[in-house]
């Protein structure tokens, strides 16, 4: 596609300048929001999104696979919500055969809206899918389309009626990310715009193949050995009473994070580097998604929730 790698990079980043521009038409402000989603669309990973209800994150996601030209569906996760209906299920049809019927699941992308309303089984179900890429059921091996990519949600507020997600499936999560409140400016272009009958026509930017090939070429991004050792040793120091654990993480920290860290650590940095027009990340690259990338894979004590240390906290002094 590219005469050599140099000239992907700068188209990579080119593409996204215009993504960005394009999915700013309908989504005001969380330009933060829709950096980190691109990067884990681009870095091959799924993204967990935290924030109340009402903070346009279906509105994001459909934009975002308007602009990217990809399928889309929302699961919306409830208490009675059964794996097959995220799957797919067989069934007995006209001629007396089994047939597969492809669930939800069976998109690029896919908004699993409050995944913490449902159980531990359906949970299960769809990170499977998103570590496998994949489905199996009734014995058959079901590959799941690509790119797939899933954003799923989370309400912080209200917490009765939840299955919070274990730490290990978590980690399934390349980026957690908070969703905030808009600033005053952007909510009176939001209601000005969402009250109206202001419409937008938005543009395709790139295909499924491109962005297949774009998350290839981020993995072939060069990286120095010191920008690697500074990455691997920053989630090594999460990990209390260990070798490079600080005074801090010893004494807020019950469990750090694991290996999984590192590779993403090192993936949205390459990436973070691609679309900013760099050919090699740098430490700064590393510094930028580290937030992202160990939010959710660190768990606090009780010293740390008695004395409100938050984990950003810890984050920005491990930082």
């Amino acid at each position: 596609m590219f005469k050599t790698e140099a000239e992907a990079v700068d188209a990579l980043a080119a593409s996204y300048r215009e993504i960005r521009s394009e999915i700013s038409k309908v989504i005001i402000g969380q330009d933060d929001i829709v950096k980190a989603i691109l990067v884990s669309i681009f870095s091959n990973g799924h993204c967990l999104l935290v924030g109340v209800p009402g903070l346009a994150k279906t509105l994001l996601v459909q934009t975002v696979s308007n602009v990217l030209d990809l399928s889309y569906n929302r699961i919306q996760f409830t208490p009675d919500l059964m794996p097959s209906d995220i799957t797919g299920a067989e069934i007995l049809d006209e001629s007396r055969t089994f047939r597969f019927i492809k669930g939800p699941v069976f998109s690029n992308i896919i908004l699993a809206d409050e995944i913490n309303r449902t159980p531990p089984k359906t949970q299960a179900a769809l990170l499977e899918a998103m570590q496998e890429r994949a489905v199996t059921a009734a014995g058959q091996h079901h590959i799941l389309p690509k790119p797939f990519f899933v954003l799923a949600t989370q309400n912080p507020i209200e917490q009765e009626g939840t299955y919070p997600l274990p730490e290990a499936q978590l980690d399934r999560f390349m980026f957690n990310v908070f969703l905030d409140y808009p600033t005053l400016q952007e909510e009176l272009v939001i209601v000005k715009n969402t009250t109206s009958n202001h419409r937008v026509e938005l543009k395709k930017i790139l295909n499924h193949e491109q962005i297949v090939y774009f998350q290839q070429l981020v993995r072939n991004i060069p990286v120095t050995d010191h920008v690697l050792e500074y990455a691997v040793k920053l989630v090594a120091k999460t990990r209390p009473f260990t070798e490079y654990a600080t005074s801090d993480v010893n004494d807020y920290l019950s469990w750090g994070a694991g290996p999984r860290a590192s590779q993403f650590l090192i993936l949205g940095a390459k990436c973070h580097a691609a679309i900013s027009g760099k050919y090699a990340p740098d430490i700064e690259d590393v510094r930028a998604v580290a937030p992202s990338v160990l939010r959710h894979r660190i768990v606090r004590n009780y010293k740390a929730e008695a004395e409100r240390i938050s984990v950003e906290e810890i984050i920005s002094r491990l930082l």
